[in-house]
């Protein structure tokens, strides 16, 4: 049963008292405005489907987020990129809203905006966090009364997958062929780890962050193997090593071997972060590129504008998978890269034209 009472100049609070219920009460501007939402929560008392609002109802999208992040982000292996993507919720004026007002509309206004400034990846990853958040608040933050609004938005499409491989040395002359990219790029760099992270990257195809965390104990150099306990899709899987990279990382195992045997036995073995990685490896593309103009100005020949430029540490995976199709097959290749969809890892593998040419009669 519903009762009304007026509380000042414009205000009528409602309560709602009914067997088998919470109590409700709300308060609103307008006694028509009181008198539908007592009809609308009494008629879903009566039909057995209503659910609790007050959760919803009292509590922001910024709270929400924050909440999200101390309970769940810490469980992620992404971590820093969820923070990231948060904070970018928490700084929109939808983050002031309480989470039972916002709706799908609010949501694709945001999109369109976003749009205008960033890539379609970008605003995919932004919406996806916050579907989880919806959802996430839905199934086990007893706000089961909302509907994600970020279900009912149209999602830009994204057409992120790249094709860039890296340039080989080429058989000339020419003091701009004599190496290639990578060669360049490792001559470039300031950092002492960076040299070896990138080759064992195009021999092994192995995350970022895989590499980061690499550790001595779970590398066998008589079987060849690197074992990954834990990756980015949550599963194990061990990585066969090349020759160079077995190489490589006896090289390791060769300097550290001066401050005695104890210091390989346990581990990780490049000694930086992820974020690092990438930051160092951008500055030797960058430093690596204004080298080689000078060299072509040199010379008095036109730099080539695509050598050494757009490339990206994740393009060593790309490289690295390419190079793999031509020994392993696809699902020999996918236990290597730790794809579980071959679509997926189809996205990986961008062979040279001349190379497939090569191979008909």
């Amino acid at each position: 049963m519903a009762t009304f009472r007026k509380r000042g100049p414009g205000q009528w609070e409602v309560q709602i008292r009914r067997r088998g219920y919470p109590a409700q009460s709300k308060t609103f501007d307008s006694k028509t405005e009181a008198e539908a939402w007592a009809q609308m929560i009494e008629s879903e008392m009566a039909r057995g489907v209503w659910l609790s609002r007050s959760e919803a109802e009292s509590t922001t999208l910024h709270e929400l987020l924050e909440w999200y992040e101390k309970e769940i982000v810490p469980s992620k292996k992404g971590q820093a990129q969820e923070r990231s993507v948060l904070a970018v919720w928490r700084a929109t004026d939808l983050a002031k809203r309480f989470v039972a007002t916002i709706r799908s509309s609010d949501i694709a206004s945001i999109r369109d905006e976003w749009m205008r400034s960033f890539q379609a990846a970008t605003v995919l990853r932004r919406l996806s966090v916050l579907s989880h958040v919806f959802n996430v608040a839905r199934r086990e933050w007893g706000m089961e009364s909302i509907s994600n609004p970020v279900e009912l938005v149209r999602k830009p499409a994204a057409n992120n997958a790249r094709s860039r491989r890296v340039a080989q040395p080429e058989a000339s002359n020419r003091p701009q062929a004599i190496t290639g990219e990578l060669d360049r790029v490792i001559a470039a760099t300031e950092s002492k780890v960076l040299p070896a992270i990138i080759r064992l990257a195009v021999e092994t195809a192995m995350r970022r962050s895989e590499l980061v965390g690499l550790r001595w104990e779970h590398v066998d150099l008589k079987r060849r193997v690197a074992h990954l306990p834990a990756t980015k899709n949550g599963t194990s899987r061990d990585v066969p090593l090349s020759t160079i990279a077995v190489s490589e990382l006896a090289a390791l195992q060769s300097k550290l071997s001066k401050d005695g045997p104890k210091t390989l036995a346990r581990g990780r073995i490049f000694s930086i972060r992820e974020d690092a990685v990438t930051r160092a490896f951008e500055r030797a593309v960058a430093r690596a590129r204004q080298i080689y103009e000078v060299e072509r100005r040199e010379a008095g020949t036109a730099p080539d504008r695509g050598f050494l430029v757009d490339l990206r540490f994740h393009d060593l995976r790309h490289e690295a998978a390419s190079r793999m199709a031509s020994v392993y097959q696809l699902h020999e290749l996918a236990k290597v890269t730790g794809h579980k969809d071959p679509r997926m890892l189809m996205r990986y593998y961008h062979p040279r034209a001349e190379e497939l040419a090569r191979k008909l009669a």
